[in-house]
């Protein structure tokens, strides 16, 4: 029996029920399995995130019990697991997510989906990792998983509580308590899965834009990088580079020969990586679309017709990654691709994304014919989360046909929590602006925290144009991030690091020559992630588990050892920065490099990290064989670390073809004695000296060199000498940082609150809602956050959408676009009434005026009075205006499209519920909401109440776009003169919905 015909079994052995968790040991010690039942236990579907589904469902001897149960309640086809944890517990993981490091009082559903411009309140980003790392008080951390492929909620809003809920049934799995977070992880991956290896080259410097669009632009850029010697490894080819949007093509015209173009990439030492979408073009002749027919590759709509959905090619049908016949007929596709010179593959749009569709994505009801072993043949809503994952893994194992001498390279989008066993993943469609440059740490760390070491952000930010400051600090700490990719969105300016000034220009050179010397260290961690499930990249905390004061700490992050300290504040660099180190011995050090817009390094004492010399590109030879130890002494004098050295690529290193070299030093009779203190692999040690860099404080060090595999001893100076040392090195790095150019300030900034103000938003903030207006495009409000739920109600650009009025029934007429005057601002003291009153010639003699007001009488709603007034309007007119109509136009972005509704109670009192699929509705007249209608979400449990003067509203539209909908009030259509204005004035609260 399939398990899509067990569902009903299934949901029948779950209803209804509550109580504690069954549990069995498995795996390995301190990780258990709970089910709701015996019966739930059999029923439970395969096992996706980890890496043999019989390591879930088969039980160990073991006479350990869990200290921690989790309580279940099923109801009404839902299953919702709870876990009670000691106070002072702090929250972490929960995968992709925005928003604070620390995840108390926060909400997250796991759906994929396609989030442009996400903000720090959005809930549901590209991938899904329904895994939560909690850390106990006293520094032990304990991991939970709920193993479900659907839609799930991860509810932490109450203190030290864990909170899953999605449709029954599925098991939770606990990892630990361990003695640290870093065990938990260890314990994780044996069931996930490690990291893949990825080839050296691919931890070097991406450059990427969408688009390059042509091979001689291509070349360009790659030349450019080598003629301003910046470090550079990866070009990226977005889209543009196939013909019409056609998967496995090439453009005749602007990319006629790829072959050609790559082979002069490999020549001045850059690789080249392609990206390939999930949306084949439906189009008889095009051989994807004709073989993949042939095959029966397609997802299937419920009456078994091929699903068809609009992406770039226009209507397209999608691979059903679900079934190993059609995984390895991509993959062969994907070996013919790779024959074309290309390095890597980039999947991208694999939530899936389908354009003109309400909830971005296929419909829950499309059908997968999977395989057994995945679950069999199941609904889309089953298979949602994981179609990136399986598509990336399909990709990755094409590439592997294609040369299995050479080490796959992926990135995707969309992915699950085990992903990370096929591709590398970055962190979607972000902004250029500082809000997004200082997530983008958390982000990382989020991901590396729920088993996804390989990963970073946009740097620079993805959509909107990034200025000098924000771009060169970005790339200051972006530079140190496991995966580190510049790109940008078409229309936007280029974003490459010469495109800011000579000033940020040089500021990029010294990050990513950073980087290059950091290469062996970082390689060096990800062999130790791919072999033993280590992290990557962490939180402070790590360094000490029990201190909570570091678990907050959003500014920096851990490479192992070294410490990377970073300025999120755009007028104070790294240099002034007060700094909270984790307790014991951390010394500061550069590369005769320090620069304000650098973030801060520090190395913790009894460490050893190997570093390189700087480098065009990780391939390039060495001009010296050189290898460099950088050393921090611990309280008792000593220090270790390690080295990973292999080809850079190939499976050479699981046949032994490495060398792995312990080091060590003591401090002894004022000597100290650097060392091998073992090594594994059957490669011989290079004949090559070896430097050695002793931390003794402020950046100052002692220099010593010797041969590589020989003892080698350094006599430690006196108290006096270190104290002249350490002065010497003080003056010389002031001397530094004030020879340095800095960037030049070029932000766009506000005078005081309240003033008159340009280019930085209007923030109103007070009672439950932040606000923030742009007076110079509209006087649209861009951001309107619901604080007690961190809800972001408005989909908003700064040019468009948002909160926007119209002076016409025309969309985006007069008044959405000219720029407004702040003619009265009261945003000054916190819990006092804040207002800003704006005004925009919208032509013809008439002004739009709006008053946007957090009452200091219930600041739970915000309200906005707008007018149209007649200003100038010609006496030849008789007084009157043109035929106008204040129309306001609120774009509301929808978390949960297919749990979203439109709901209210006509003037007739006829009761309506206006759904997503509905189209465009017009209401007016008995029809016309009797005076508020509301958004309700109904997986948050929130409704957006909107209340008006039904007699200033002579229609209500609503209009569902994709992932957003409208909610129009429009007054009457009429002219204007002084005495007769048109008005609008309405209200917004949000309030639970039960």
């Amino acid at each position: 029996m399939s398990k899509m015909a067990n569902s009903e079994v299934k949901e029948a052995a779950s209803e209804a029920t509550a109580g504690k968790m069954i549990f069995e040991p498995i795996l390995e010690d301190e990780v258990f399995r709970f089910d709701c039942s015996a019966n739930d236990r059999d029923a439970a579907y395969p096992s996706l995130s980890f890496i043999n589904s019989n390591d879930r469902d088969v039980p160990i001897m073991s006479n350990k019990v869990p200290l921690y149960i989790p309580s279940f309640e099923c109801l009404l086809g839902q299953q919702i697991v709870k876990l009670e944890l000691p106070v002072g517990t702090s929250f972490y993981g929960t995968g992709e997510v925005s928003g604070q490091l620390e995840r108390t009082g926060k909400r997250v559903f796991t759906w994929n989906t396609d989030a442009w411009g996400y903000g720090p309140g959005t809930t549901s980003l590209y991938q899904s990792h329904p895994w939560v790392l909690a850390v106990l008080p006293n520094g032990e951390a304990l991991g939970i998983l709920a193993d479900t492929t659907r839609r799930c909620e991860i509810d932490l809003r109450i203190k030290c509580r864990i909170q899953f809920n999605a449709p029954a049934s599925f098991p939770v799995i606990t990892f630990g308590p361990f003695p640290s977070p870093s065990g938990v992880l260890i314990s994780l991956s044996h069931a996930i899965g490690t990291v893949f290896m990825p080839p050296k080259w691919s931890l070097g410097y991406h450059q990427c834009r969408w688009s390059y669009e042509s091979e001689e632009r291509v070349l360009e850029v790659a030349r450019k990088f080598r003629e301003k010697g910046i470090p550079c490894d990866v070009i990226w080819m977005d889209i543009d580079y196939m013909d019409g949007f056609r998967c496995f093509t090439f453009d005749k015209e602007r990319f006629p020969d790829p072959k050609s173009l790559v082979k002069d990439l490999h020549h001045i030492g850059f690789k080249a990586i392609w990206m390939l979408d999930p949306g084949i073009k439906h189009e008889k002749g095009y051989f994807v679309y004709d073989s993949g027919t042939e095959h029966d590759a397609w997802i299937q709509e419920e009456n078994g017709m091929d699903f068809v959905g609009d992406v770039w090619p226009g209507p397209c049908v999608f691979p059903d990654f679900t079934r190993s016949k059609i995984r390895s007929w991509w993959a062969n596709l994907v070996r013919d691709f790779i024959s074309n010179g290309v390095d890597g593959i980039w999947n991208d749009m694999n939530e899936p994304a389908i354009f003109k569709a309400v909830t971005k994505t296929m419909p829950e009801s499309n059908i997968h014919r999977g395989d057994n072993e995945l679950g069999g043949h199941q609904s889309h809503a089953h298979y949602h989360n994981v179609y990136g994952m399986l598509m990336a893994r399909s990709t990755y194992e094409g590439m592997e046909l294609a040369d299995k001498r050479k080490r796959p390279f992926v990135l995707t989008r969309a992915g699950f929590i085990g992903s990370q066993r096929y591709a590398a993943m970055w962190t979607g469609d972000n902004l250029s602006n500082w809000e997004h440059l200082h997530m983008s740490i958390s982000m990382v760390l989020q991901l590396g925290l729920s088993g996804q070491p390989l990963a970073g952000p946009d740097i620079g930010g993805f959509a909107e144009n990034a200025t000098p400051k924000l771009f060169g600090r970005w790339m200051g700490f972006g530079a140190m991030f496991p995966f580190c990719r510049g790109h940008s969105e078409t229309d936007t300016i280029n974003h490459e690091p010469w495109s800011f000034g000579e000033e940020c220009e040089d500021v990029c050179r010294l990050a990513l020559r950073r980087r290059y010397r950091l290469i062996p260290h970082i390689y060096t961690l990800f062999y130790m992630a791919h072999t033993r499930g280590t992290p990557v990249a962490t939180p402070a905390f790590f360094a000490d588990p029990k201190d909570p004061n570091l678990r907050t700490l959003e500014s920096c992050f851990l490479l192992g050892p070294l410490l990377v300290y970073a300025s999120m504040m755009p007028d104070l660099g790294s240099d002034k920065l007060q700094l909270l180190l984790p307790k014991g011995i951390w010394l500061s050090f550069d590369f005769d490099d320090s620069h304000p817009d650098l973030p801060a390094l520090y190395l913790q004492g009894g460490s050893i990290i190997p570093v390189g010399p700087p480098l065009q590109h990780v391939g390039e030879s060495n001009p010296s064989d050189d290898l460099t130890l950088i050393l921090a002494l611990d309280e008792h004098g000593k220090a270790e670390g390690v080295l990973f050295e292999d080809d850079g690529d190939g499976y050479g290193f699981t046949k032994g073809e490495y060398l792995l070299t312990h080091y060590v030093a003591e401090l002894k009779s004022s000597v100290i004695t650097v060392r091998i203190s073992e090594t594994k692999g059957v490669w011989k040690r290079p004949n090559r000296r070896i430097h050695v860099q002793l931390l003794i404080g402020e950046g100052a060090m002692l220099d010593a060199w010797g041969i590589d595999g020989e003892v080698l001893q350094i006599e430690m100076p006196s108290e006096t000498e270190v104290s002249k040392l350490i002065s010497t090195r003080k003056v010389h790095n002031k001397m530094r940082l004030e020879s340095v150019k800095l960037i030049p300030n070029v932000e766009d900034v506000s005078g005081h609150k309240g003033g008159e103000l340009s280019r930085t938003p209007i923030e109103l903030e007070n009672g439950d809602w932040s606000l923030q207006i742009v007076p110079w495009i509209g006087g649209r409000i861009i951001s309107m956050v619901h604080l007690p739920s961190g809800r972001q109600w408005l989909h908003s650009r700064v040019e468009i959408n948002g909160y926007e009025e119209y002076g016409g029934t025309e969309y985006r007429s007069a008044g959405c676009s000219e720029e407004y005057h702040v003619i009265q601002g009261d945003v000054e003291l916190a819990g006092e009434e804040e207002s800003v009153l704006l005004e925009g010639d919208i032509g013809g003699g008439l002004i739009l005026q709006r008053q946007i007001t957090i009452p200091k009488d219930n600041p739970k709603v915000f309200r906005v009075e707008s007018s149209i007034l007649a200003r100038k309007v010609g006496s030849g007119s008789g007084g009157f205006s043109r035929l106008v109509c204040l129309r306001v136009h609120p774009t509301f972005s929808l978390l949960h499209p297919t749990e979203s509704f439109v709901a209210f109670t006509s003037i007739d009192g006829s009761k309506q519920e206006v759904w997503p699929g509905s189209g465009e509705q017009l209401y007016e007249g008995n029809l016309l909401p009797n005076g508020e209608w509301m958004l309700v979400d109904k997986c948050l449990g929130l409704g957006l109440i909107n209340r008006f003067n039904v007699s200033d509203v002579y229609k209500c539209l609503i209009h569902w776009g994709t992932g957003t909908v409208n909610l129009e009030l429009w007054s009457e259509d009429r002219p204007v003169s002084k005495q007769s204005p048109l008005r609008v004035f309405h209200e917004y609260e949000v309030m639970e919905i039960p």
